[in-house]
């Protein structure tokens, strides 16, 4: 499995899940442009010394790299109506998150609307936080990988 971040804002944010990523054996793909720089402090320290074990990939274009790509792909939002637990995950596939304020742009919700799913959550509330919703998709497909 691959984590991609589309345009991170936070670096906090994208620490915590390259640590994730890093003890649960998932790749990650960062999507330009960042609204940090890939040497900041808040970045590293959230990392902590996890940086060494986790090769991370950057792409430029979200869309040409899935249409390139043979694995399945679900896109996660607090917009979609597909729970993420009705789907069942393979062990190569990609997490697609966006950024912390916009999320994702709508053109992939008009393209892929069926590669949506969506973790439950209070009505009327936002979202949960990034770095939450990418541990909670990764360990429930590593629960159903598990069972299989």
């Amino acid at each position: 499995m691959k984590i991609i971040l589309y345009q991170p804002l936070i670096p906090q944010n994208t620490g915590n899940i390259a640590r994730t990523c890093c003890v649960t054996k998932t790749g990650l793909i960062l999507v330009r442009p960042y609204g940090f720089s890939l040497s900041s402090r808040f970045l590293k320290r959230a990392g902590l010394d996890y940086w060494d074990d986790i090769k991370v990939e950057e792409i430029e274009d979200l869309e040409k790299f899935l249409q390139t790509s043979s694995y399945p792909f679900y896109f996660f939002s607090s917009k979609a109506k597909k729970l993420y637990t009705d789907i069942k995950y393979e062990q190569e596939c990609f997490f697609i998150f966006g950024n912390e304020t916009s999320g994702l742009p709508p053109y992939y919700f008009e393209k892929w609307p069926d590669k949506f799913v969506t973790i439950p959550m209070k009505k009327k509330e936002r979202c949960l936080n990034l770095s939450n919703t990418v541990a909670i998709a990764i360990y429930e497909a590593l629960r159903q990988q598990a069972i299989n």
